[in-house]
């Protein structure tokens, strides 16, 4: 038996059927719809369409759930930079998982965070930008992102 490979790909470059039959199934789901026939035209594909992609086509898993990154910076060693790092991240709706900051040398002390990202809120590389840009942050990188 092949063993079955995962991808996670943007729906914006997959033809429209792969979401109505997300949508198909999440009617019948609900119990809007009981007949398979009456879910695929009410969303506008055929039967046979629904049929063919139904155990192959899924929901992002929790589409509302909350995505994880972990990020690396430094920062100067002076008082409220930190906090500042820390507000900005909440203006964002981002939950601070762990942090750890290591003891300030030559004025300056490497932080790791790890973050949970709601789903508005920018994308990663967009975080790293905006906490590049306060003042005091250095080297902001995405480590890894789930």
């Amino acid at each position: 038996m092949k063993k079955r490979r995962y991808l996670l790909v943007d729906s914006s470059v997959l033809p429209d059927y792969f979401e109505k039959v997300i949508e198909a199934k999440a009617l019948l789901a609900s119990g809007k719809e009981t007949n398979v026939s009456v879910a695929a035209r009410a969303v506008g594909i055929s039967r046979s369409t629904f049929y063919k992609y139904k155990d192959f086509v899924f929901p992002q898993e929790g589409e509302q759930s909350r995505r994880k990154a972990f990020l690396s910076f430094m920062l100067l060693h002076k008082s409220g930079i930190l906090g500042e790092v820390l507000s900005t991240l909440s203006a964002y709706g981002t939950n601070i998982l762990t942090l750890s900051q290591s003891m300030p040398i030559h004025d300056t002390a490497h932080v790791t965070l790890s973050l949970e990202l709601p789903p508005n809120a920018p994308d990663a590389q967009d975080l790293i930008t905006i906490l590049d840009g306060v003042n005091g942050v250095s080297g902001a990188r995405l480590i890894a992102i789930e």
